[in-house]
């Protein structure tokens, strides 16, 4: 499924079944949710998570910032020649490179930087760092698109707020799993629980088809009456 499917599917359908089942809707429990909804689609570059997170005006900033480093090494001497012209050269060609691979090269430097200094303030800034450099190098709906993929961010999400309530974790945790269950109504399906490779494939739908817009849109109205229901007065639940 597109983005927006995911957005609206995984954050409604996870807060509505939150309030159903008494749990607190925070502010903090809709933050994660959105997040969880769009978060197994890290390992595509040009996904809305990512396209939202590192926008292409970031990546020009990083494009002007290698290139200045780049100039940088050539004049100032801190290296010695000729690997200074070595070094120059390999980061300007960087800086060059499409908004799809420069995305992961920024995910990569933020991965490193949480994981050496980001583990001084908490371990979970460690794993978290780790698994952002782990995604640079993943396939689409690889590892990310798994159950272990879903069982690593719900711990996280409850080894750093469980404290707080349980809104949080679960918002994620639902949301994440949601998306999941979306991509398994596509063609291609998922393989959940990999290196066996059953795939949970339900072929209802192929993304960006006329057919698979309508299922969907259908999908985004399910959710929608669904929220309206839960949350709105005089609907349903919501009365």
């Amino acid at each position: 499924m597109m983005g927006r499917a995911h957005l609206v599917i995984g954050t409604g359908v996870s807060l509505s079944l939150l309030h159903l089942q008494g749990v607190p809707v925070t502010v903090g429990a809709a933050a994660t949710a959105l997040v969880g909804s769009l978060l197994p689609d890290i390992d595509e570059p040009n996904s809305l998570l990512m396209t939202r997170t590192m926008p292409n005006g970031m990546l020009r900033v990083l494009q002007l910032a290698m290139v200045i480093l780049a100039v940088w090494l050539c004049v100032d001497g801190a290296v010695q020649s000729p690997w200074n012209i070595v070094l120059s050269l390999a980061i300007a060609a960087v800086s060059f490179l499409p908004f799809r691979a420069l995305r992961k090269v920024l995910m990569l430097i933020i991965g490193v930087g949480l994981a050496v200094y980001g583990g001084d303030y908490t371990p979970w800034n460690l794993v978290a760092g780790c698994l952002l450099v782990v995604c640079t190098v993943l396939p689409h709906r690889g590892l990310t698109h798994t159950v272990y993929g879903l069982a690593v961010w719900t711990a996280l999400l409850y080894g750093t707020t469980s404290n707080s309530g349980d809104s949080i974790w679960l918002a994620g945790g639902i949301a994440y799993l949601l998306h999941l269950l979306a991509d398994s109504l596509t063609n291609r399906g998922i393989k959940p629980l990999p290196p066996f490779k059953w795939r949970l494939r339900f072929n209802l739908m192929s993304t960006g088809t006329r057919h698979g817009a309508i299922v969907e849109n259908v999908c985004i109205l399910l959710t929608l009456l669904l929220t309206g229901f839960v949350f709105l007065p005089g609907w349903g639940w919501g009365n």
